[in-house]
């Protein structure tokens, strides 16, 4: 026993160096330049993505021994097959690894500002989390904007033909605005608003909307904390948000109180239970209860919130809705997505 599990922490230790290594192949475009590459030696991998020889050499030392990409030591080439590729690039819309990977240095940047919470508690705030919002955009765009028009708009019934005739849509913590600007792009007749409480994000999600020609989209920096339910809305969206939120009920009832009685709450948010024996199965469930305690629950904590944490789960959400005054609440999957749930809320 004792030495399987020793085997075990050593195959940790090797994915997780292995995890950093990915997220330099994605940041380096690495593996978009390799898919395009027959088999190719350190020389030409270096020429084709213009890096230098002795880092890509190194890197790719720990891809083969990593067992991602394919090497010939004869020829002295090396090669990532399409099998491969798809998982590893934006190819073929299927997901990309790689990009999540850059989730690993996000949250090993605050470690030590994490340790000191484990002994006095509090949180790190956002400001401490370099490049959150480029990777939480990208992260969105795999999940959300991929799926958006085909997947999830399509969850509620009768939404697309409403959209096209004309509604009123906001999106609570719109982040860089990926989702909305393409709904605004796509739904000409809708009028849309985003709310996030970070400057740079809105700066990004106005300066792509502007790129786009979205005049039927604006971006306002918001702190839901701070005001009042002052406009009716016909649909209000939430994509990974409402974990992170220093107060989720009182979000969730400024939510209630800004939709239209006909109106829909559209809410995306961890695929989980709150009860921990039910999630020791669940493919992320690692991964997830470490990004919730190195940022979802610190970043709520750092601000005196509720500090809910990414895996508050499906029972803790809809006993939240509840008391938010939702009275009808679908829960959905998509096959698109592994770790989200969809829920569609009404208020009666």
């Amino acid at each position: 026993m004792n030495e399987n599990f020793s085997d075990y922490l050593l195959d940790i230790l090797n994915k997780s160096a292995l995890s950093l290594m990915l997220s330099i192949g994605h940041r380096t475009r690495l593996f978009n330049n390799m898919s395009a590459l027959p088999p190719s030696t350190v020389e030409e991998i270096s020429t084709k993505s213009g890096l230098n020889s002795r880092y890509v050499k190194e890197w790719l030392g720990a891809m083969v021994t990593g067992k991602i990409i394919d090497y010939d030591p004869l020829r002295k080439t090396f090669h990532l097959p399409n099998d491969k590729a798809q998982y590893l690039t934006a190819k073929n819309n299927i997901y990309d690894f790689s990009a999540s990977m850059q989730w690993i240095p996000i949250l090993a940047q605050v470690e030590d500002e994490i340790i000191k919470c484990f002994y006095q508690g509090g949180g790190v705030p956002y400001s401490s989390y370099k490049r959150f919002h480029e990777v939480m955009a990208e992260e969105s765009y795999q999940t959300v904007v991929v799926g958006l028009l085909n997947h999830i708009i399509p969850l509620v019934s009768g939404l697309d033909e409403r959209l096209k005739l004309g509604i009123s849509v906001l999106d609570v913590g719109c982040g860089r605005g990926k989702a909305i600007n393409l709904l605004a792009k796509s739904y000409p007749k809708s009028k849309f608003t985003g709310y996030d409480f970070s400057k740079e994000a809105i700066q990004n999600a106005s300066l792509e909307a502007k790129s786009m020609n979205n005049s039927n989209v604006e971006f306002r920096v918001q702190n839901l904390l701070t005001i009042e339910p002052s406009t009716k809305f016909d649909l209000i969206t939430a994509f990974d948000v409402i974990h992170d939120q220093i107060n989720p009920q009182r979000t969730l009832k400024f939510i209630f109180e800004s939709l239209d009685d006909s109106g829909v709450f559209l809410m995306q948010d961890i695929l989980s239970s709150t009860a921990l024996d039910k999630n020791t199965n669940h493919p992320l469930g690692t991964f997830l209860y470490t990004i919730s305690c190195l940022h979802c629950m610190s970043v709520s904590l750092s601000q005196n919130g509720a500090g809910l944490g990414a895996m508050w789960g499906k029972e803790k959400a809809l006993e939240l809705l509840r008391i938010a005054g939702f009275s009808n609440v679908s829960v959905n999957t998509l096959t698109h997505d592994f770790q989200n749930y969809y829920y569609v809320c009404k208020k009666y």
